[in-house]
């Protein structure tokens, strides 16, 4: 753990000291806190799971397939055993239904490999997810933040690093790939945590934003 937080420290002090825009917004959002999801199968789950719908339909969702999955729980071998009528019966669309059971395959068959994913460096990584039907670019990316910890990842197409970059740095439109890697490039090797930053101020401005007040 401690040498845990000497590289998170190490990190901040780099992309505080490299982005006067990002070390203002670490003083507003605060502390570093995010946490890993472990299960590295459940994570891909929920990743197909949540695409195109609010949170609280995906949640809602999740619980169904949980429930249908029972008590061996929701494993590849376990997703890959259910029809894509049974997983419709969860609420889970005939596409969505058929990347989960793509993904459920590819694990249980051991093609896709994730106790050992972590090996690979970023862009191998990426390439073997997108192979998986309903897996892009942006959430192999989001695996390898939330699942991996990996330091150094900046999904650029992501719309709320994208929104976040226009509001801090004073832009007229919503940058383009070339403008947000050139902000970006100062960030190196943590990237990583100056998106976590962008994506909390985000949170930070609706929580403050002042309601309307009605007439």
């Amino acid at each position: 753990m401690g040498r845990v937080n000497k590289q998170v420290l190490a990190a901040i002090n780099h992309v505080r000291n490299a982005d006067p825009v990002i070390s203002r917004i670490i003083e507003e959002v605060g502390p570093f806190t995010l946490r890993l999801e472990r299960d590295r199968f459940q994570m891909l789950v929920r990743s197909i799971i949540a695409q195109q719908i609010s949170t609280s339909a995906a949640h809602s969702i999740r619980r169904r397939l949980e429930n249908l999955a029972g008590p061996e729980g929701l494993t590849p071998a376990r997703l890959a055993s259910l029809s894509v009528a049974e997983l419709r019966t969860a609420g889970i669309s005939p596409q969505k239904a058929s990347y989960l059971q793509d993904l459920a395959q590819r694990v249980a068959a051991g093609d896709v490999q994730l106790r050992r994913i972590g090996r690979r460096s970023d862009e191998q990584i990426i390439e073997q997810l997108t192979q998986i039907k309903g897996i892009g670019r942006w959430t192999a990316q989001m695996f390898l933040i939330f699942s991996l910890g990996r330091w150094d990842v900046f999904p650029y197409d992501d719309l709320g690093v994208r929104t976040a970059l226009r509001w801090h740095y004073g832009l007229d439109d919503l940058p383009d790939k070339a403008t947000s890697q050139t902000i970006a490039e100062p960030w190196r090797p943590y990237a990583t945590v100056a998106v976590w930053y962008c994506w909390r101020s985000l949170d930070r401005r609706r929580q403050t934003k002042p309601k309307n007040k009605a007439i």
